[in-house]
Formats: structure tokens, sequence, C-alpha cells
């Protein structure tokens, strides 16, 4: 088991994301904006997806490792903590699934 936790992610990212390195992939990444981290997102998502459909349990885990990555770039062009997030999540613990989505939508 390893001690490596998305908080650990996010400052690499953010400590790349703000670096002169003309080798950095995350720079180039957010470099190009939202809409491309965003949609790098969306492909990792779907490989993952994939992946899950076919059984492929070291694919599920090498996808959602990418998937978790991009989420967090789209987190930091974004703007928004992962903390926020995070509290976003605990708070949603203490209802149902039913109830919380039902606390997202009008009438």
């Amino acid at each position: 088991m390893t001690n490596f936790t998305l908080s650990d992610l996010e400052a690499i990212i953010a400590a790349r994301a703000n670096s002169d390195d003309e080798l950095s992939y995350t720079r180039k990444l957010i470099s190009k904006g939202v809409s491309k981290c965003a949609q790098k997102l969306g492909e990792e998502a779907v490989e993952t997806a994939i992946a899950a459909v076919e059984r492929d349990k070291e694919g599920v885990a090498s996808e959602a490792a990418d998937l978790l990555y991009h989420l967090l770039v789209v987190l930091k062009v974004s703007d928004v903590a992962l903390d926020e997030v995070l509290a976003k999540l605990a708070a949603r613990t203490g209802q149902t699934g039913l109830e919380e989505k039902a606390s997202r939508t009008d009438g």
C-alpha cells in the first residue's frame, strides 16, 4: 500500500503548472486551456469505462490513474481545490443518495 494521496498529486500538478519546464506534459496541457483539459478528462473517463466493461482489471487501474490525474488538472484550470470537492463529498455522506439528489433538483 502506498502513502501517495490525491493531495500529493494536486500539489505536483500545481507545481508543474507554474514551472518553466518545457518538457512538462502538465504545463503544456494546462497552457492549452480548460477545453483541452476537459476533453482529455472525457477521453480518460471513456477509456476507464471501456476497460471496466472488458473486465480488464489492470486496464481499469491504469485508466483510473489517468482519469484522476486529468480530473485534478481540470480542477486546477477551473480554480477548484480538491478540498472543495472533498467537502462536497463529506456533506453528502450524511444523506442517502436519493435524498442528496433530490436536494439538488428543483421541484
